[in-house]
């Protein structure tokens, strides 16, 4: 069974919605694609415009700058994220289980059946938000830009994960903490062991199942440490 969502994003993200017309669902696909391959720096809406075979003009209607994109597609990815874990963690009675499915959809190492937004290759955006999501935060006017809320698909997710490691112990003083630096593991474990693989364990085999193992121990390890009566905490789940 297929569940067909419609992911609800900041307006001012866009200058015009891309979704409700073929040129800017085409600027989206396009759009993540290109900067995907040859990264937000090299990437102009004028080489996108030459691809889609329009006016560059034309897709300043819909987006104010590159960076603007970059946005609109990353703030897609986190919503489609969180939405996936609320799904498929709610029902479930086990903390340890609930980390376990977290961890295996921010690693799409979950089978899904959740679509909705624009139609686009989940790997090549996987790809997008692995080597380029940092770039959307990590700029001189991020104060700003969250001002306007740019941010909160991310910290929803960051959120929605600390809740999670909350209900493991609830006692922990650094479940937001955790939460972000886990989520951002999984994109720089992945780029390292692929792109810089001293800087990791699993540079030699390349399997991201270890890279799962690892953020596992690492969360469970963290959540466990210093608790008073593991064996308590352990029957409470």
């Amino acid at each position: 069974m297929s569940w067909q969502i419609q992911i609800q994003l900041n307006e001012k993200l866009y200058l015009r919605d891309p979704s409700v017309s073929d040129l800017g669902r085409r600027i989206i696909q396009q759009g993540a694609v290109m900067i995907e391959k040859i990264g937000l720096e090299e990437f102009t809406f004028k080489k996108l415009a030459s691809e889609l075979n329009t006016n560059e003009s034309s897709i300043y209607r819909y987006f104010e700058n590159k960076h603007r994109l970059l946005l609109y597609l990353v703030n897609w990815y986190w919503r489609w994220m969180e939405y996936q874990i609320m799904v498929q963690t709610s029902s479930l009675d086990h903390v340890e289980q609930k980390i376990e499915i977290t961890l295996r959809i921010l690693l799409h190492q979950q089978n899904t059946d959740l679509f909705g937004g624009p139609t686009l290759d989940r790997n090549v955006l996987r790809s997008l938000i692995i080597k380029e999501s940092a770039k959307s935060y990590l700029t001189n006017h991020v104060t700003e830009d969250n001002q306007q809320l740019l941010f909160k698909p991310y910290k929803d997710l960051c959120a929605r994960m600390a809740g999670i490691f909350s209900q493991l112990n609830n006692e922990y003083r650094y479940c937001r903490s955790l939460a972000s630096t886990v989520l951002e593991m999984t994109h720089q474990q992945h780029f390292f062991m692929h792109h810089l693989p001293s800087l990791t364990d699993f540079g030699k085999e390349k399997d991201e199942t270890e890279i799962f193992h690892f953020l596992q121990s690492l969360i469970l390890g963290t959540l466990y440490h210093n608790m008073a009566d593991n064996g308590i905490l352990r029957q409470q789940k």
